[in-house]
């Protein structure tokens, strides 16, 4: 099994900043992509940024410029920087890895979400 811890949620105004991180542990083989989702009261989750394991980033239009996804391998965690945040970043956010636990048992799993709340 692996299992991810997040911490680096909180309140702040808007026009802040935080940082979240993600940190997988347990049964690991590989860890291959690794992302973040949020989710908004009445809302879908939405997938938010994804990091591949040779470091390709992908975000979502509505935080290109302003969110930056990172890892560092050695540690096994996940990093999202979030800068000049908006009212409607508001959200828990959740990470997840594709990871392997062997050769042929490969899966998804999520973290327990943190609540990033920005205030106007």
């Amino acid at each position: 099994q692996v299992q991810l811890v997040e911490s680096g949620g909180g309140l702040v105004q808007a026009g802040g900043s935080l940082r979240l991180s993600c940190a997988a542990s347990g049964s690991i083989y590989r860890i291959n992509a690794m992302g973040w989702y949020r989710q908004a009261p009445g809302k879908q989750r939405e997938l938010v940024a994804t990091i591949t394991s040779g470091g390709t980033t992908d975000y979502v239009d509505s935080v290109k410029g302003r969110f930056t996804i990172s890892r560092d391998n050695a540690k096994n965690t996940v990093y999202l920087q979030m800068n000049s945040l908006k009212p409607e970043d508001t959200a828990v956010y959740y990470c997840t890895t594709d990871a392997n636990t062997d050769w042929l048992f490969r899966h998804t799993y999520w973290g327990q979400g943190t609540q990033v709340t920005v205030s106007s």
